[in-house]
């Protein structure tokens, strides 16, 4: 018996940036990280170019292509931010006033949404690379290393991408080659950090220390010589609970960006003896006296792949975590949750539901230790989400297999 399969569908075109230059058409690929949508319209703009100007541009979703001084280029940018960011004065008071009235989840919403309007904005500021990622323009700096740890090797042809974007990835670069102090893993007498971890562009940072105190201060589990650590990250749990005296890590995680990030950290701090790090989805084969995991905190769509370390589209890993976690654990075995009640303060999960996944998961909350952030937002008043941050708390759950 024979069958006849349908068609497949044709792949998607890449998606690329058409501009007139000197009389001439000219197209190059589209790169953006964030899942931008790549500008309809394309014109060539240059240091004459005023800030007004440009934001009309940017409000109508028009690109301009920079072929200006490179410096003025970033000086634009800032320009562009302030107009965006001081909205006219009705305008910013009827926004105001429908927050106000929202409900937390409906402020969140209309957070996210402004946000993603101002990337939009700022995002129309155009730069051309070169086949090497070179940027012929003037005074340009030469970030091809930067842009290759982020996207790759070059492809061999010219790419275009928004300055904003590519100054993350400078940034990011810094913060890889620089790292993050981590006081838990290690200090010198007078208490200065002695380790850092160094994230990887599209990793998240653990720039947050008060969920590593909670994992330095928590009793481990009596004899317990092998934990897990689920969604390992950069790698900063794993070389925790090493340095708590942990015989053998198994870490996993499935982004390859977070793989590769954790590898480099583990094997820079000289514990690739002790961790095990696997490409798997949550859990790995067998059974442990300890399992951690610190789960994106907000269950929101993430907008892009550097998005899925902060947002988890209705609590899938929560969820998948807490649902798996029992069978995974050796008798009188911990698993350690890691987890913000921002979605609470939020209105995007209740209390309720997260006590009821765990119930039914079969799980018992052995007891929990809890800390306050103090991180810079939650004491910043202008901020449209501060009541909630200032109300948030991030805990360590303690949770065992109900006997």
């Amino acid at each position: 018996m024979t069958s006849t399969a349908a068609p497949s569908a044709a792949p998607a075109a890449a998606p690329s940036v058409t501009w007139v230059a000197s009389g001439a058409e000219r197209t190059a690929a589209w790169h953006s990280e964030s899942g931008a949508a790549a500008p309809r319209r394309v014109v060539e703009a240059d240091d004459t170019l005023s800030a007004d100007s440009a934001y009309r541009f940017a409000c109508a979703g028009t690109g301009m292509m920079w072929r200006g001084d490179f410096q003025n280029a970033r000086q634009l940018l800032q320009a562009l931010a302030r107009r965006v960011d001081n909205k006219p004065p009705k305008m910013a008071a009827r926004a105001a006033e429908k927050a106000a009235a929202a409900a937390p989840a409906d402020r969140f919403h209309l957070h996210r949404q402004a946000q993603s309007q101002r990337a939009r904005s700022l995002g129309t500021l155009l730069i051309e690379l070169q086949p090497d990622y070179s940027i012929k323009l003037r005074r340009a700096p030469d970030w091809r290393a930067a842009i290759t740890e982020a996207w790759g090797p070059p492809t061999g042809k010219p790419q275009v991408a928004s300055l904003r974007e590519l100054l993350g990835i400078v940034g990011a670069h810094e913060w890889r080659k620089t790292g993050v102090e981590i006081a838990a893993l290690g200090e010198t007498a007078d208490g200065q950090p002695i380790h850092r971890i160094h994230p990887h562009y599209g990793v998240f940072s653990p720039v947050r220390g008060e969920y590593l105190d909670l994992v330095a201060q928590q009793p481990l589990p009596q004899g317990a010589a092998l934990a897990f650590d689920i969604g390992t990250g950069t790698g900063v749990l794993a070389a925790l609970l090493v340095q708590r005296g942990m015989a053998k890590v198994v870490a996993t995680e499935n982004a390859p960006r977070a793989l590769a990030c954790a590898k480099e950290n583990i094997t820079r701090l000289g514990i690739g003896n002790k961790v095990q790090l696997l490409d798997a989805d949550l859990f790995p084969p067998g059974r442990a006296p300890l399992i951690v995991c610190n789960p994106p905190w907000v269950p929101a769509r993430p907008s892009s792949t550097l998005e899925h370390a902060i947002y988890d589209e209705g609590s899938a890993m929560l969820r998948g975590f807490l649902a798996g976690v029992a069978e995974h654990l050796t008798p009188g075995g911990e698993a350690w949750l890691l987890l913000s009640d921002l979605a609470e303060h939020l209105g995007l999960r209740t209390r309720e539901e997260l006590l009821g996944w765990m119930e039914a998961a079969g799980l018992q909350v052995l007891g929990r230790s809890d800390v306050r952030p103090q991180h810079s937002k939650a004491q910043d008043t202008s901020d449209a989400l501060h009541a909630a941050r200032a109300a948030e708390v991030t805990s360590l759950w303690r949770l065992a297999a109900i006997a």
